[in-house]
């Protein structure tokens, strides 16, 4: 494995840890630190810039009292160079959280894009979508 795809690796089990944490000061540690991130929550509009990216993980993390993830499926596309830019890693985030008095079991797929800069990855780029099985046609699983 690449020292570039090893970091990339790193960076996202980071945004991870930072969101199992629910402390927004990890999660902004894994953050690019100017206003060009972006967001997207499942069922959330497009968030743009460190404000309001922000907002929505101070948000979650206070209606939140616990979260844990597992992930699978990981795909990651780190630089054939080596010298960095952009990468990317694809998930299923399969988790356990406890929010609003609820305990819940949800399934997102996940884009997290990532950029070096400053000789580290800093995460640009997160969208998550809820996977819906029953909105799918029966040869793809649902049902």
């Amino acid at each position: 494995m690449s020292q570039q795809r090893a970091a990339l690796e790193e960076a996202n089990r980071r945004f991870y840890r930072a969101f199992e944490s629910l402390k927004l000061e990890r999660m902004e540690g894994v953050w690019r630190r100017d206003g060009q991130i972006w967001c997207v929550h499942p069922g959330w509009p497009l968030l743009s810039g460190w404000e309001a990216v922000m907002r929505s993980w101070r948000l979650i993390f206070e209606a939140t009292r616990y979260i844990e993830f597992e992930l699978t499926n990981v795909s990651i596309h780190a630089p054939a160079d080596g010298r960095g830019g952009l990468g990317w890693v694809l998930c299923q985030e399969n988790f356990l959280s406890h929010v609003g008095g609820q305990t819940v079991r949800s399934n997102v797929l996940s884009t997290n894009v990532f950029e070096w800069r400053e000789e580290r990855w800093q995460l640009l780029h997160h969208h998550g979508s809820q996977i819906v099985r029953d909105a799918l046609p029966p040869e793809f699983g649902g049902g």
